[in-house]
């Protein structure tokens, strides 16, 4: 069996550091919390779990403060969370498993990262992250901001999800530490482009988000994925602009990247049902529901439209075009994965109407 090292960054984490660290302190051999500056209980939370609590000086940089932290591991692995992560009661079992079964050639693990759930726990977007990597590997963390960690060798891409929990959201920071670089003349690599821009497109700052993806782009660098999600980005970014026709344009461009990925069929399909052609609509809706997400991208998903979404939409293309039949079938589709939603329900009742009346009415004919 493996041991395991923990190892955490955190600064003002009161709130969730204990949630955390409760859902995983029976998996692993040892803690590490490095502290960034907290000012509140941060520290004192820290020390009930912690085998070591350690002070690292704050320089508006996320991979010297988690390198930092990889340093201090001894144990076989480590695997490393943020203070807002936990992993369900399924997911330690899982974790405990792996933890007995792990072969030792495999340097890296994957886990599924979910960034938001439904009322009922269902994902809603998820990304692969490395997360359990060999220390004698001495894998080290790259970028100031949304930093990532460079791995290779033989990787395990596992089930098993630690789940983001965030209660506050720090709105500023990634953005002022950007802004910071590029003031001081700092030469951005593709990827801080694509993540600056990002900030940018949260602050709603679009015509500096669409100036800093395009330059992404631009460069013909940037990870398959990355581009993917800039054209994306992009569509909403001209989309809120009311730029609709540069909008489509991003759209088809991210099938140059990789084979059409559901997010973007019903982007298409959104487009055309706003207009009303609806067989145009249905078309890409349907290809949604042809297409299977692959279980070991490291993309972000948004799992509404590999699911539930395009079935809802068709019932309302085909509605409108008066096949009430299909209209029904799909919406039943949909009430497979999302019974509980209010449009899919709004639906089976009104097509349950129609359909019955429909019947009535043959029945009285003949």
């Amino acid at each position: 069996m493996i041991t395991i090292s923990l190892c955490m960054i955190v600064k003002n984490e009161e709130d969730v550091l204990a949630r955390c660290l409760d859902s995983v302190q029976h998996l692993v051999d040892e803690i590490i919390i490095v502290d960034t500056g907290s000012t509140d209980r941060t520290k004192e939370i820290a020390g009930r779990y912690a085998t070591r609590v350690i002070d690292f000086p704050w320089n508006d940089d996320f991979s010297a403060a988690r390198n930092f932290s990889f340093s201090h591991a001894t144990m076989d692995y480590i695997f490393w969370l943020d203070a807002d992560d936990v992993l369900l009661k399924e997911d330690q079992e899982k974790f405990l498993t792996l933890k007995h079964t792990l072969p030792s050639d495999i340097d890296s693990v994957t886990m599924i990262y979910s960034l938001a759930s439904d009322e009922h726990g269902a994902p809603i977007s998820s990304v692969r992250r490395n997360r359990l990597v060999k220390r004698s590997n001495h894998f080290k963390w790259h970028g100031m901001v949304h930093e990532y960690l460079e791995v290779w060798g033989t990787i395990l891409n596992s089930d098993i999800t630690v789940i983001h929990k965030p209660v506050y959201h720090h709105s500023d920071r990634n953005l002022n530490i950007y802004e910071k670089q590029l003031a001081q003349g700092k030469e951005f690599s593709p990827r801080d482009l694509f993540y600056f821009a990002n900030e940018l497109f949260d602050h709603q700052q679009y015509e500096r988000a669409i100036q800093y993806y395009e330059q992404f782009l631009q460069t013909k660098k940037g990870w398959v994925e990355d581009c993917i999600a800039a054209c994306g980005k992009l569509a909403d970014c001209f989309y809120a602009l009311g730029d609709e026709e540069q909008a489509l344009r991003y759209v088809y461009q991210s099938f140059e990247y990789d084979s059409p990925r559901a997010e973007f069929c019903c982007r298409l399909g959104y487009y055309f049902l706003q207009r009303k052609q609806y067989r145009l609509a249905a078309f890409w809706y349907h290809l949604a529901t042809q297409l299977t997400m692959p279980s070991d991208s490291w993309g972000f998903f948004h799992h509404a439209c590999w699911t539930w979404l395009p079935h809802l939409q068709l019932c309302v293309c085909y509605f409108y075009l008066g096949e009430y039949e299909l209209a029904y079938k799909h919406n039943e589709k949909a009430r497979e994965y999302a019974p509980d939603h209010p449009d899919v329900l709004h639906n089976q009742c009104l097509l349950e109407s129609i359909l019955s009346a429909k019947s009535t009415f043959h029945s009285t004919d003949e």
